[in-house]
């Protein structure tokens, strides 16, 4: 497979910031921990990369970081694990990538294939559900503290402030669609920055030899995303598993817009169209995609898992999970890997630096919406959106407030923010303070 060269310890561009290079053993080891710890969806997993591999190591600069955050929230597919996928591949070329990519998926993938076995052999279990609950509650603290800290670092300016306002309120209040949100801060940062210096030339621009290795990676991972359909038709296995590959891989593809947009369009046509679940196993699984480590994609093992469980058992739903995590993250790793050796180029171009500076403003306003929808449906039993003229107002039932999930989130604010403890210790201390909670 063809790899890239990339640099060892060295200064960023137009930044005296230092960063320094880890060994693969290190890297290994902080990216198995990152996987462990990736509650709370996309916005608490880009805050807690940052605190780890920018704050605490120092392998990326804040300018590295971003720069790849701008480019990963223009992809299809799980933003975060796209991040630590670059991130990885930016220490250790594409083993790196490889490695960071599958410690961000497989713990978060083997917990959600335990819970999902589980939920198809018994239903629901009240010990599970009281100990998630005390998670979303750490999750909401996490999330307020990814939020800051990233708009910290990227509102640097007036300017970068109103973009975020304005995405925040396009995206929470006006439900205009993700991408046109992004386009719209790209296009705004491209031409605003028309008349700024001449292109920069502390990045050279790609070579001949590098198009060509980006040709090669996207052959090579296009074979690689097919070969399970081919093996599938050829030992003529269950329509069920083409079926579900088929639709997964057009997901991974077509549904650009964050977490929950992508969440919305699997949720309709699994129940709907398809049939694979009901109403209620959808929302379920959900609630475990959104309560377990790793993507919240990884619902799409659940929905796989359940589907294959009702058709076929314990074997074919094994399948059909495996099909699913294949279809789902493979296209993840052919957009870096093919994109990657470009972005510090395109983040050096004066234009392109200025759309990209736009987007990361715009992505704080994006995060901000995940925050607040999120806070809204863990401390609120009930959340209808109401309609106004073309506004959306999410609008809690306010006798519907889960007092123990108030409760536990104070006790977690106060965690993080007065005495500053670890994430792994809040999820820990309020997993165990909700199962005291529902004891006595």
């Amino acid at each position: 497979m063809a790899d890239n060269s990339v640099p060892s310890a060295h200064k960023d561009s137009n930044s005296a910031e230092s960063v320094t290079s880890p060994t693969m053993a290190q890297a290994f080891i902080v990216w198995l921990k990152i996987g462990l710890l990736s509650f709370g969806g996309p916005a608490a997993q880009i805050a807690l990369m940052h605190k780890i591999v920018v704050a605490e190591k120092n392998w990326l600069s804040e300018k590295q970081y971003l720069s790849a955050l701008s480019f990963c929230m223009l992809l299809p597919g799980p933003e975060a694990m796209q991040l630590a996928t670059y991130s990885g591949w930016k220490l250790h070329g594409v083993r790196g990538g490889l490695i960071a990519g599958l410690m961000f998926v497989i713990p978060g993938a083997l917990v959600v294939f335990f819970f999902a076995a589980i939920y198809a052999l018994y239903g629901k279990v009240s010990l599970v559900e009281t100990l998630f609950l005390g998670i979303k509650a750490a999750v909401i603290i996490v999330v307020i503290e990814a939020l800051l800290r990233v708009a910290k670092k990227a509102l640097t300016n007036a300017e970068h402030w109103v973009i975020a306002a304005l995405a925040f309120v396009m995206i929470f209040f006006i439900n205009i669609p993700f991408p046109l949100i992004i386009a719209a801060a790209a296009l705004y940062g491209f031409l605003r920055s028309k008349y700024h210096s001449t292109v920069s030339q502390n990045i050279a621009a790609p070579a001949a030899g590098h198009i060509r290795s980006t040709v090669t990676t996207i052959a090579i991972w296009l074979v690689l995303w097919l070969l399970p359909f081919i093996f599938l038709w050829a030992i003529g296995a269950h329509d069920l598993l083409l079926r579900v590959g088929a639709f997964f891989s057009q997901l991974a593809v077509v549904t650009f817009g964050g977490a929950y947009a992508v969440l919305a369009y699997l949720a309709q046509d699994v129940v709907s169209q398809y049939g694979w679940l009901t109403a209620g196993e959808m929302m379920d699984g959900l609630g475990l995609a959104e309560t377990t480590p790793g993507p919240l994609i990884l619902v799409t093992e659940f929905v796989a898992f359940l589907a294959g469980f009702k058709q076929g058992g314990f074997a074919l739903a094994t399948s059909a999970a495996l099909i699913t995590l294949w279809v789902t993250f493979v296209p993840c790793f052919l957009w870096i890997f093919a994109g990657a050796p470009y972005i510090d180029w395109l983040g050096d171009q004066p234009r392109l630096k200025g759309a990209m500076s736009a987007i990361t403003a715009a992505v704080v306003g994006v995060i901000l919406n995940l925050s607040v929808w999120f806070a809204l449906h863990v401390l609120f039993r009930q959340v209808e959106p109401i309609k106004q003229g073309f506004l959306t107002l999410w609008t809690p039932t306010l006798s519907s407030l889960d007092w123990r999930v108030a409760l536990l989130t104070v006790l977690c604010g106060i965690a993080a923010f007065a005495y500053h403890r670890s994430i792994g210790i809040i999820l820990v201390m309020s997993a165990l303070a909700a199962l005291a909670l529902s004891i006595f």
